[in-house]
């Protein structure tokens, strides 16, 4: 792209810095908590319409048990280019109410307000790209379609079908999660995520009288959990943990069942299989105690491929133009672009720098907030990676 280009580029986005900020403050003052599917349709309004008002088509597709997703394509299109793929979530992980003791706010730099880091800035960076492109009158070498959803802070079960479907045909996905840290590194890699919960069925017997004749699930579960942990391998960068446990039925019983729900992260999809094995072939220390094991991995990890470096070096080259410098980073955390890397080229945490997801102290930087919408349109008209994969 040509040096006038990214100056009008800049420009725009320093001329409408108070529209995106004012906007940004709508999305977080519209509280949307993942478990309540009608508190999505205001925030799906406004996006809605301003979707449409840049010549998309947009369908809202509802949930069973959560405010479904949108999906959104240009009304106009040619159907000989490629498509790129720009996914993000509206739900947050703060409850209604959370305005009160999180208010928005707008000094020194920040804006602070549940869900305005992660991630309703990123939305804003998404909308006000377009309107760039538009207004500038800047050429679109692939298509871009637009999957926002309602449900990816509680694992993107209703929305995953269609977001496999399409990175399936996208030549390259750009997840609009923040970035990492206050350097903004963008996250090239993640870990895979599993969830499984481990039920142990003792014998219940009464503590004072017949201590003798029980089989005590809290002290078997005891057990199994120090033979979970021994499965954590740091450096392989493989984590297993314990969150929840729960058990026994009263003081004076030996308790006959406990359970526990275990999380399992890996950063490559071996080590996933190897885990829910080691898991499935944990056996009861005594006769008489059983074990009911469920669940297994969900997402699959985000790997640095072939594919991925080199979206990775075309960001690193548009950030050139801008005068930034980019770093990236492996996320513990995972996302929709787990899922999307499996089919097609990803690029995750392009959303705006800042601090403190699922935090009390959640803020974005507002300088951060141009900047990076910048680095989007930039990567919006970039030709760069966009083949499809063999067999993809």
């Amino acid at each position: 792209m040509d040096p006038s280009s990214v100056v009008h580029i800049t420009g725009y986005f320093r001329r409408h810095e108070k529209q995106m900020l004012d906007f940004l403050e709508k999305l977080v003052a519209t509280e949307t908590p993942s478990r309540d599917p009608i508190a999505q349709d205001a925030l799906f309004d406004m996006i809605t319409r301003e979707l449409r008002g840049l010549g998309f088509i947009v369908i809202r597709v509802t949930g069973r048990d959560t405010g479904g997703y949108l999906y959104a394509r240009p009304s106009r299109r040619n159907k000989d280019k490629a498509l790129q793929l720009a996914i993000g979530h509206c739900d947050t992980v703060w409850e209604k109410q959370t305005l009160g003791k999180m208010p928005i706010t707008r000094e020194n730099g920040k804006m602070t307000g549940p869900g305005v880091y992660d991630m309703k800035a990123g939305l804003t960076q998404l909308i006000f790209s377009l309107k760039a492109i538009r207004e500038l009158s800047l050429d679109l070498p692939l298509t871009p379609v637009i999957l926002i959803n309602s449900d990816e802070e509680i694992g993107s079960r209703e929305s995953g079908m269609a977001i496999r479907r399409l990175a399936r045909i996208a030549a390259r996905a750009y997840v609009l999660e923040p970035p990492l840290g206050l350097d903004g590194k963008l996250k090239t890699a993640r870990k895979g995520l599993g969830r499984f919960t481990l039920t142990v069925k003792g014998r219940a017997a009464h503590a004072g009288l017949d201590p003798g004749k029980g089989l005590n699930a809290i002290v078997e579960l005891s057990r199994l959990v120090q033979e979970l942990y021994s499965m954590n391998d740091f450096e392989k960068g493989i984590t297993v943990n314990v969150g929840t446990i729960q058990g026994g039925i009263s003081p004076n019983v030996i308790a006959p069942e406990s359970s526990a729900v275990i999380d399992v992260r890996v950063l490559h999809p071996v080590d996933g299989e190897e885990i829910t094995q080691r898991i499935y072939g944990l056996r009861p220390s005594k006769e008489g105690i059983t074990l009911h094991i469920e669940g297994g991995m969900g997402r699959p990890p985000m790997e640095r491929t072939p594919r991925n470096r080199k979206l990775w070096k075309l960001a690193e080259s548009q950030a050139a133009l801008l005068d930034m410098e980019l770093d990236e980073a492996v996320a513990g955390g995972g996302s929709d672009g787990n899922t999307t890397s499996v089919f097609t080229a990803t690029l995750d945490g392009l959303g705006t720098t800042g601090d403190g997801a699922h935090a009390s102290h959640e803020y974005i930087l507002t300088e951060e907030l141009l900047k990076r919408s910048a680095l989007l349109t930039l990567l919006l008209v970039s030709e760069g990676v966009h083949e499809k994969p063999p067999g993809k």
